[in-house]
């Protein structure tokens, strides 16, 4: 990731805290090892979890329809599966009684990994919960686990916000976030798809994305967002350059307003090709003009050069 800085940790309210409360062990023989941590709550207690830990069929379990995460890592999930192999499952998940079976509310890694292991079944805290809950504890679990990409995260405020009608300061007050972190999320959902790919490959950071942001075009995004991967831009970099675009910038006012289709197209392929900037400029006929090529280092300018084929630079 280029330029990634460090988060904060996020308070989230009261959490999943919530989620398991008190638990004291069913009375039933358990097929796995069993280790459940509880700690105060500062909730009413829920009588409902006195006896609410079970081993739950793992065929009878069923995904969570809100689940925010859209990738999940094989190698992780196979190192998983491997220690709950060797020492069973050790915290067990939370699931909800749905019609004759049941639904995940948190724990889907577990779940995902008891599967791959052959287990029949897994131990199962049982809460009843709304659709509303459901979809707000899912999140939150992700979000403390810091499990999602910047993509995912953001389609999961957007989700949310959907499904329940909510403003953005609703919902950040539900899931305990500040209203800005929510927007900047959403935000990244303008961007074009390639620049979202970035994010979700680790490529860009969050930083470079709500800088990029920040320009007038989708084409004028991809561009810089091309020019920070190929000269391995910093974000403050990132930002310098957009606050000269946004000043005013003649040769970018003149991109956006006056050149044809098909010289911004044959711009975007060749930025693209070359990975920087690249500027097409023609006389009014057409017919005559030049192209430019900007760099941002010494290196930059031999990686270009070897591209297209010259293998011998001079001073610059």
């Amino acid at each position: 990731m280029i330029g990634a800085k460090t988060e904060k940790p996020r308070h989230l309210g009261r959490g999943l805290e919530s989620l398991l409360g008190p638990i004291r062990l069913a009375a039933e023989p358990q097929d796995q090892a069993l280790e459940v941590l509880s700690s105060p709550s500062k909730f009413p207690p829920d009588k409902e979890l006195k006896e609410s830990l079970h081993q739950v069929p793992i065929d009878l379990v069923s995904p969570n329809p809100y689940q925010a995460r859209n990738t999940w890592d094989e190698r992780d999930l196979a190192e998983l599966a491997e220690s709950i192999r060797a020492n069973g499952v050790i915290q067990p998940v939370i699931v909800r009684r749905f019609n004759d079976s049941y639904q995940l509310i948190a724990g889907e890694r577990r779940f995902r990994a008891a599967k791959l292991v052959g287990l029949t079944t897994i131990p199962a805290v049982v809460r009843e919960v709304t659709d509303e809950k459901l979809f707000e504890w899912s999140l939150i679990e992700n979000i403390h686990r810091r499990d999602l990409n910047p993509i995912e995260r953001a389609q999961a405020y957007q989700r949310y916000l959907k499904s329940f009608s909510l403003t953005q300061v609703e919902a950040a007050e539900r899931l305990g976030e500040d209203r800005s972190v929510v927007a900047n999320y959403v935000r990244l959902l303008d961007l074009p798809e390639e620049i979202k790919q970035m994010l979700i490959d680790g490529r860009l950071s969050m930083g470079h994305a709500r800088a990029i942001l920040s320009l007038p075009t989708d084409e004028l995004r991809r561009k810089l967002a091309n020019r920070a991967l190929a000269g391995r831009l910093s974000v403050r970099e990132v930002e310098r350059l957009v606050r000269k675009y946004v000043s005013g910038s003649v040769e970018c006012k003149t991109t956006v307003r006056t050149k044809p289709a098909h010289i911004l197209d044959l711009e975007d392929r060749l930025a693209k090709e070359l990975g920087t900037r690249v500027i097409i400029e023609t006389t009014k006929n057409g017919q005559k003009g030049r192209i430019i090529i900007e760099f941002g280092s010494i290196d930059d300018f031999d990686r270009i050069t070897e591209s297209i084929g010259v293998t011998v630079r001079d001073e610059v």
